[in-house]
């Protein structure tokens, strides 16, 4: 399990901004609804929710990005709350949302059925529930793989079971549909800028979780160089401005409703 609160997971989330108001959106909470935002990180759905009238709870496993997100509120002198739970085990309560929404963050529960059953257990009967989740596949997947692989490697760890597909109508149905659920799938895709790809590499480097954690590791066995030039290559291959850097990954809004 990575600690997302390590580095600085906000300025990462900027960059899934546009995701959060496709996912807002679709879910479309009414002033004075409640919605719950799982897996809220630094706030982008939640802020954007309560931003609409909604009554808003953001529960996040990391302390720290919790306190990202309740200062950002104030910030805006928006009202919103935000507490400390995780994707199975969330301190809401029963029939209590009208709304739940998550933006790549229940895609990463531990235990998929025990997420599902929990969201079931807290909405209400006409609740929607809306998230985000990437599709496997394009340079970012490809860089994280590689670096995941070869941290295994290193830490002679045996292969791990495949992740649940979040991505795939009818790996989704199989989790929701036996707590009453119709699942509607949809794809749509996200940009990357940066002025370069060395660019783009250095903000990676320095604020997202997983190069946080994977750093000590690499440079412990001598790898870390490795990793950073075979990660330059996957973006070079991949880079769509000749003049800059972009490069684009594919995710799904997943819309589920009883």
């Amino acid at each position: 399990m990575v600690d997302w609160g390590l580095g600085n997971y906000e300025r990462i989330a900027l960059q899934l901004l546009p995701a959060a108001e496709v996912v807002v959106a679709t879910g479309d909470p009414l002033p004075g609804e409640t919605l719950v935002d799982v897996g809220c990180g630094s706030g982008n759905a939640a802020l954007l929710a309560t931003e609409r009238g909604a009554t808003v709870i953001g529960v996040d496993p990391s302390e720290r990005l919790l306190e990202v997100a309740a200062a950002a509120a104030e910030e805006r002198d928006l009202d919103a709350e935000f507490v400390l739970g995780d994707a199975a085990s969330m301190p809401i309560s029963g029939a209590e949302a009208d709304v739940v929404v998550s933006v790549f963050g229940v895609i990463f529960a531990e235990d998929p059925s025990a997420a599902a059953a929990e969201i079931a257990r807290m909405i209400k009967p006409t609740a929607r529930v809306v998230f985000a989740a990437w599709v496997p596949g394009g340079p970012i997947s490809d860089a994280v793989r590689l670096t995941r692989s070869t941290m295994a490697e290193i830490l002679e760890q045996p292969p791990g079971p495949p992740p649940f597909t979040w991505h795939e109508r009818g790996s989704l149905a199989e989790l929701f549909e036996p707590h009453g659920f119709s699942i509607s799938v949809t794809e749509h895709s996200i940009p990357f800028h940066a002025p370069s790809i060395d660019e783009f590499m250095r903000i990676e480097g320095e604020n997202h979780p997983l190069a946080i954690a994977a750093r000590p590791v690499l440079e412990k066995a001598g790898r870390a160089d490795e990793i950073r030039e075979g990660m330059r290559r996957i973006y070079e291959d991949a880079n769509e401005d000749p003049d800059g850097f972009r490069i684009t990954s594919n995710y799904v809004i997943a819309e589920l409703r009883r």
